[in-house]
């Protein structure tokens, strides 16, 4: 019995490329899970949780909160979707 799992490719709403897709729904409650499933891939997820990271600290985001979560939402939805996502305010990247 081969372990040769197949390796689901998308064409990257972000990257513009044919890349390998993210293993599972990361949202199964919202409409933006399938979305992203469908059509991101991990190199643009894992950009993406660097991204939000980065958000979340700047604007001190509660995720326990509807408007922290719809906030993220919105931003994801620019991030793979839209033009882009504009820095915080004063942001400054000190790498």
């Amino acid at each position: 019995m081969s372990d040769s799992k197949s390796i689901r490719m998308v064409m990257c709403a972000k990257l513009e490329k044919e890349l390998p897709g993210l293993d599972e729904n990361p949202f199964e409650a919202h409409p933006m899970g399938q979305r992203i499933y469908d059509t991101v891939s991990k190199d643009a997820w894992k950009m993406w949780v660097e991204h939000m990271k980065m958000l979340m600290n700047e604007y001190r985001l509660n995720l326990g909160t509807k408007e922290a979560q719809e906030f993220l939402f919105q931003q994801m939805e620019q991030f793979f979707f839209g033009q882009g996502v504009a820095l915080p305010p004063g942001f400054t990247n000190e790498k």
